[in-house]
């Protein structure tokens, strides 16, 4: 029953927002890397919608009655699930010596860190990345391809989209067989990421004229340095 809610709300959000982009004009200056504005900001009033009615006021009750210890623990318990994956995509990009500070950083949190709750292994030298798909794909060379800005999920490339799938494929979380249970870390993992940006909210607020492209050209920005480990080239190149 849930399932089946679940999944007409997501076909009538989608479905909502091919309507309401098919009425928005892009605009006259648009990017280049980013084709479907139309289409993109009316994705962008969706989840700005959902953040505003469901999504932030649960993150903020989050942030103000959980403990910061507790935060804290939380965020390393899933930090320390996403190091495996970190570690295949280092391998896959051919960054060996990476991938085995990110497998030696899982062995140590999830002992002496009790599963990752404590980030002993930081403590220990060892260095903590983070590497999905998307940025594999772009380390073989697969360009960003269009912008876009999905409800929930938020903006991507198309490169990055399809990376994102990869990664949910793989992720633990999503694998955990009991349903229940799967669902419950995956709302406690988004809640947490949620509530731990609702600083930055006033800042984005306060700084942008235009959110919608103050987001998108922080996020294209932030993924560049992301594929290229903080040193992009000053000449920009096809990722």
């Amino acid at each position: 029953m849930r399932a089946n809610l679940s999944r007409q709300l997501s076909a009538s959000l989608f479905v909502g927002a091919i309507i309401a982009a098919s009425g928005c004009a892009t605009t006259t200056e648009s990017d280049p890397a980013d084709p479907f504005e139309g289409f993109n900001r009316a994705m962008f009033t969706v989840n700005e919608g959902l953040d505003k009615v469901a999504i932030k006021p649960i993150a903020q009750g989050y942030d103000a009655v959980t403990p910061l210890p507790v935060k804290v623990g939380v965020g390393n318990f899933f930090g320390n699930i996403w190091d495996s994956w970190t570690a295949i995509n280092n391998l896959l990009q051919g960054k060996g010596g990476d991938a085995l500070s990110d497998v030696g950083r899982v062995l140590v949190n999830s002992t002496i860190g009790i599963g990752g709750v404590f980030d002993v292994a930081s403590e220990m030298g060892l260095t903590k990345h983070s590497e999905e798909f998307g940025q594999t794909l772009a380390r073989w060379g697969v360009g960003d391809g269009p912008y876009f800005y999905w409800p929930l999920i938020g903006p991507r490339t198309t490169r990055d989209t399809f990376g994102w799938l990869v990664d949910t494929y793989y992720d633990p979380v999503w694998r955990v067989d009991k349903v229940p249970l799967r669902n419950s870390l995956v709302a406690l993992r988004y809640i947490d990421l949620r509530a731990s940006l609702l600083p930055s909210d006033k800042v984005v607020e306060e700084a942008a004229f235009d959110k919608y492209i103050y987001i998108r050209d922080a996020y294209l920005q932030h993924r560049r340095n992301e594929v290229f480990d903080g040193d992009p080239p000053r000449i920009p190149v096809n990722y």
